[in-house]
């Protein structure tokens, strides 16, 4: 089969930092998926991987943690899908990834494509969407409602670096079903419109202090805030502009530490997540990705919530791989990138 991969972290300019190459097709056992894939996703999390992770034995490594596909054969053990299920999925860090032609992937963290999107619209969405629910709904518990209720709460989340994969569909998570008031951060126009096109109910700049655009709103606290960059930045403001006994979630990795006692007068308390512990740990509940991914397929079909690809850079092969690698190490990445095809 096709696969993109690499030997050695390089910087992405260099032209094996990702190479085309042939590997044997695997085989489904136990509860694995054979999954041809027909599209794929790029992620920073591809990225960061790429550039401090080889094989140890010298092997190729192959990535990519988002995939859309046609499942072609099943374990002994799967329970939950068949031959010609079309499904898509984020996949587990510590197997082989998606930029290939065939990928194994357990059952418990795959969903059922959404019908109404194509498989490039569709890989846009896993990593970001098992993300972005995690986080909103786990380490936030902001409160759910129905898809059709109008009802607000009383909630306001504070959406930090709104404009990249996870910010896009947390923001249509949260305006589809919960109540909540969401304001996001960009600081350039496209992303300021970007932001607004997923639903934010206001939209602030990141590269002026927070709090004073947040008073100018009628706004003095947010109950929540979904930290997905800059969290290094921008700590030590949030005391000030989150509520008693507030929440404060993230997903980046500061390059200094937190000093998380200035949480403490106000009982406010800090999250971590961090997608891939499910499958990583083999969690007891690591059926609740596959869960969610059906639930947000679902609710993608009677068009509550859109795909958050970005940009189509066709064919799945090393070039265009090295391209999108480079757009987002740039950090001018608007929703995702997507490849389709071999």
């Amino acid at each position: 089969m096709k696969a993109i991969a690499y030997k050695k972290s390089l910087a992405i300019n260099e032209p094996e930092s990702l190479i085309d190459i042939e590997l044997p097709q695997p085989i489904a056992n136990g509860r694995d998926l054979l999954v041809k894939i027909k599209a794929i996703a790029v992620n920073p999390v591809d990225s960061k991987i790429r550039q401090k992770a080889v094989n140890e034995d010298g092997s190729y490594k192959v990535i990519g943690w988002d995939a859309a596909g046609e499942v072609i054969a099943v374990g002994e053990a799967v329970t939950k899908f068949k031959p010609g299920d079309v499904v898509y999925y984020a996949g587990d860090l510590t197997r082989q990834g998606s930029n290939a032609e065939y990928q194994l992937v357990d059952e418990r963290i795959v969903g059922g494509k959404p019908k109404s999107l194509s498989f490039a619209e569709a890989a846009a969405l896993p990593l970001t969407t098992i993300t972005a629910w995690e986080l909103l709904f786990e380490h936030l518990a902001i409160k759910q409602q129905g898809a059709n209720s109008t009802d607000k709460s009383d909630e306001v989340i504070l959406v930090v670096g709104a404009a990249g994969g996870v910010g896009s569909i947390l923001i249509q998570l949260a305006k589809a079903i919960t109540g909540a008031t969401v304001i996001a951060t960009a600081s350039r126009a496209g992303t300021q419109t970007w932001v607004k096109s997923q639903g934010a109910d206001h939209v602030i700049d990141h590269s002026k202090p927070l709090l004073p655009q947040l008073e100018a709103l009628g706004i003095k606290q947010v109950t929540h805030i979904a930290s997905l960059n800059g969290t290094g930045s921008y700590f030590d403001s949030y005391p000030e502009m989150l509520a008693t006994f507030g929440k404060i979630a993230m997903i980046d990795d500061p390059a200094t530490p937190l000093d998380v006692m200035k949480l403490k007068t106000k009982s406010q308390s800090l999250h971590i997540e961090f997608m891939f512990a499910r499958s990583m740990y083999q969690a007891a509940d690591m059926d609740e990705q596959g869960k969610l991914l059906s639930r947000v397929a679902d609710l993608v079909d009677q068009a509550y919530i859109k795909t958050t690809s970005g940009k189509n850079l066709g064919t799945i092969n090393a070039n265009n791989l090295k391209a999108a690698h480079a757009e987002l190490e740039s950090g001018t990445a608007i929703g995702k990138i997507v490849l389709e095809g071999f």
